[in-house]
């Protein structure tokens, strides 16, 4: 009996080490999510409650910062806007309490959409060629393929700023500044390198004999690719898109040098959010919670291929 106990001690985690472990990971939780939910909050604040001090957690919520996000305002009058129409919609209304009217749509959405495009068109690209490139090391034998990959890996080491100057002068002299595709190709070129590395490893853990077997069956090597790797490199392939597009989605100092309308991004655009009497922190924070949003929903998406994403290969047989 006291043999098996203390086998068992060795597996299982005594209910003091769970409830330390349970303590831990909660804290963590609260501390980590503690500032997503703080700018969710202050999205709903007026500008009063968010500029408040003490800071203010109990308020009435308000939908102020989105309708200043999303629109273009004009301070006018009393008078002015004593003579306008009634208001037929609740922003006006809410605009008109401040002796404002709304002149126009913002530039969020266009900003928005550039995001979506750069980031996903770029995620795609850099997995697409990353996934053929790590078969291509994993199956083949590519003479120096050591120094390869160790240049390839290289192109990370460096700190982005580095080589914004030159970039931007090639960009200006080509025509790709400020362009979707001088985007794309920037963060596809930025992002072939991890999706090399992180695809290989998931590739080399796929048994060569399922391919052999599918060769042996009459399939090219093309279709023992596309329908035995790749369905079960998807764990990596998953990974590796969420890596990719948190870099891509996130990147300013690019995107703040090489872009300033057609193909802006938001992460130039929301610190440039000002409002009526100094920065509109509501608006700021409703950019931020619309921006979290799509990364937030793809991550959450593909969260089961990401965790065994992760851990793939970490015990070998």
């Amino acid at each position: 009996m006291t043999d098996l106990a203390l086998q068992q001690s060795v597996v299982a985690a005594s209910p003091r080490s769970k409830t330390f472990a349970a303590a831990v990971v909660i804290a963590y939780a609260l501390i980590a999510t503690l500032p997503i939910v703080w700018i969710i909050l202050t999205s709903f604040k007026t500008q009063e409650d968010a500029i408040a001090y003490p800071p203010v957690v109990l308020f009435q919520p308000s939908m102020e910062g989105y309708v200043n996000l999303f629109t273009i305002r004009s301070r006018q009058t009393p008078e002015f806007i004593a003579s306008l129409p009634p208001a037929q919609t609740w922003y006006d209304r809410d605009v008109r309490k401040r002796n404002m009217v709304i002149a126009g749509p913002s530039k969020v959405l266009p900003r928005f959409v550039n995001s979506l495009v750069i980031g996903f068109g770029s995620t795609f690209l850099a997995v697409f060629l990353g996934t053929l490139a790590a078969y291509a090391f994993s199956r083949f034998k590519v003479p120096l393929a050591d120094d390869l990959l160790f240049f390839i890996l290289s192109t990370r080491m460096m700190p982005p700023i580095a080589v914004a100057i030159p970039i931007y002068l090639m960009y200006r002299a080509l025509g790709l500044a400020d362009s979707y595709l001088g985007m794309i190709v920037l963060y596809t070129a930025v992002n072939v390198s991890l999706a090399v590395w992180l695809l290989k490893g998931f590739i080399d853990e796929i048994p060569r004999e399922y391919e052999e077997a599918a060769l042996v069956d009459g399939y090219t090597r093309l279709q023992a690719f596309v329908k035995v790797v790749l369905p079960q490199a998807i764990t990596g392939i998953a990974a590796t898109a969420i890596f990719c597009l948190i870099f891509a989605w996130n990147e300013y100092a690019f995107a703040l040098l090489l872009t300033s309308g057609d193909a802006q991004t938001m992460p130039p655009f929301i610190p440039f959010i000002i409002g009526e009497g100094g920065q509109d922190w509501p608006a700021v924070a409703a950019a931020t919670t619309l921006f979290v949003l799509p990364i937030l929903i793809f991550t959450v998406v593909l969260r089961r291929h990401l965790l065994r994403g992760i851990t793939f290969g970490a015990v070998r047989k």
